[in-house]
């Protein structure tokens, strides 16, 4: 198993609705889903939780379409 790679992931409820935000080490957000309610963004941050921990830095941003 690889390393966690610095990235985070967060589940958010809004008035828009519900999305889940990847945040690289700076806490900045990189990417961002929306999502159709609570069940579908948990769904959604666990895997890319898994990823985060399974992936290395490089292959996860190319998995995510992440910029360098």
């Amino acid at each position: 198993m690889a390393e966690e790679n610095g990235y985070a992931v967060v589940v958010e409820d809004s008035a828009e609705g519900w999305h889940v935000v990847i945040q690289d080490r700076d806490g900045t957000a990189v990417s961002y889903r929306a999502c159709r309610d609570a069940l579908e963004a948990r769904i959604y941050a666990s895997t890319v939780r898994q990823h985060i921990y399974w992936l290395s830095e490089p292959k996860f941003r190319e998995y995510y379409q992440l910029d360098d």
